[in-house]
């Protein structure tokens, strides 16, 4: 179960990454309390799954999955996609974000 809650803590990661040039500097509401309620979200999970992940794996997934999920969704919904070298380094995110789930100590 902390793996899925980090997973889903990274997602929160990138919605309040990507949401933050919405809110102008804190200084419209609605997307300030959404970009807020997404980090409260996001670290709450990411609380969660230090109960059984060692935190310095944890957090370096939160935030490797964070970027990638940032980052496909801007492909998605802005339109920016990048170069297929980005794509490249994107994916050898991901393996590594894999290589630290598989080689992590059992529960």
């Amino acid at each position: 179960m902390s793996w899925f809650y980090l997973v889903v803590a990274s997602m929160l990661e990138a919605v309040w990454a990507l949401g933050l040039p919405k809110t102008e500097g804190f200084t419209r509401l609605v997307p300030t309390v959404c970009v807020l309620l997404a980090m409260a979200g996001s670290f709450i999970l990411l609380a969660q799954a230090t109960r059984t992940i060692p935190a310095s794996t944890a957090y370096a997934v939160w935030v490797a999955l964070g970027v990638a999920f940032a980052v496909i969704a801007e492909a998605l919904f802005l339109g920016r996609s990048g170069s297929s070298l980005r794509w490249v380094f994107l994916a050898l995110l991901i393996v590594s974000v894999v290589g630290l789930k598989l080689t992590g100590p059992k529960p």
